[in-house]
């Protein structure tokens, strides 16, 4: 496939738009950024579901043969026409843990993302988005509009701050899980370049997402950031452009038997947080329950059930049966006692 007839339609407020966008320049496909809204935002089939980013392939005669959203489905789907640089460790066992990182990122840390802009006690990045998110798809509209749409937009987002768990009940769980995540990462990147080897994967691009915004944009987390990790804060920006790291094949990976104690911590922060969230979301919707609760580190956390991230556990144990007996076998050790062992304990 020509590496030219990739188009991403996204935007930079967008953490799931900046993480494909990097995605993109690591693995060195060439590509097209568009700005969703903006005049060059035209010409492209209607998404299956109107929202960014979207991915458009190229027909080769001036059309697009294909478009998709939701960026761990693009990450895998430019895996099939692209073979160099790929973010598949060439362990299942590692590819395993990989898929979990990267969807604890973009179900999980995305929470502390939106608290940190839209939860009513962070004034200054209320009202930093709303001054500059309407500017992003075109930077000279005029004060009123500009005024119209950032009421609009700060009035939405802050209305929907409950719908993802960003409540005055949540705050000290989701507040507490990004000061721990941000420890447990100061610690793995004094050694390490990336989460599991040297070279990113798919759950490096799942957290640099998240940390494109909560470390270079929110006002708040990006000081606590800055004081907790400064390593982290610097891998991001790393990860923004890595199309100038070589790699060797699919070489540079940590195996299964060499994982450092500080993945195996990560892993178990997943365990602590995200682990007991999706099993009580699972629960809530099998009962017909509008609501989940779920004990997180001794707080009691309370949000709506969420569709979505039902599909994403079921995608984690899909991924799981499709594992070998050993590597199974495998994965359940390496789990075993960071609390994720519970998301496949019926897979």
């Amino acid at each position: 496939m020509n590496s030219r007839d990739v188009t991403l339609v996204g935007a930079y407020g967008s953490p799931y738009s900046v993480k494909m966008r990097a995605v993109l320049r690591y693995r060195r496909i060439s590509h097209r950024w568009v700005v969703r809204g903006s005049t060059e935002d035209e010409g492209f089939p209607e998404p299956p579901v109107a929202i960014i980013p979207m991915l458009a392939f190229s027909d080769g005669d001036g059309g697009y043969s294909e478009v998709m959203v939701d960026s761990s489905p693009q990450i895998l789907r430019l895996e099939e026409d692209y073979s160099e640089r790929s973010l598949l460790p060439a362990d299942p066992v590692v590819g395993f843990l990989d898929h979990l990182i990267e969807d604890y990122g973009d179900e999980w840390v995305t929470k502390m993302m939106y608290h940190y802009r839209w939860h009513h006690t962070y004034v200054d990045a209320i009202a930093k988005a709303g001054n500059m998110l309407p500017l992003m798809s075109d930077n000279q509209m005029s004060p009123e509009q500009h005024g119209e749409i950032k009421d609009f937009i700060t009035s939405r987002q802050m209305n929907r701050t409950a719908l993802v768990g960003s409540t005055d009940n949540n705050r000290d769980v989701i507040e507490n899980s990004f000061v721990r995540l941000l420890t447990t990462l100061e610690t793995h990147l004094t050694e390490n370049q990336f989460l599991l080897g040297n070279r990113p994967g798919r759950g490096d691009f799942g957290l640099f997402g998240q940390f494109s915004q909560l470390f270079f944009w929110e006002p708040d987390s990006s000081l606590i950031a800055a004081r907790r990790s400064p390593r982290s804060v610097i891998w991001a920006y790393q990860l923004d452009d890595l199309s100038s790291l070589e790699v060797s094949e699919n070489e540079g990976w940590f195996t299964r038997s060499n994982l450092p104690e500080s993945s195996l911590s990560l892993l178990t922060e997943i365990g602590r947080t995200y682990a007991p969230f999706l099993m009580a979301n699972e629960q809530a919707i099998a009962a017909g329950d509008p609501e989940l609760s779920c004990l997180i580190e001794g707080h009691e956390y309370k949000q709506a059930t969420f569709a979505y991230q039902n599909k994403c556990l079921s995608w984690i144990r899909e991924a799981f049966r499709e594992l070998s007996t050993d590597n199974q076998q495998a994965v359940k050790q390496i789990l075993s006692g960071t609390g994720c062992e519970v998301l496949i304990a019926d897979a």
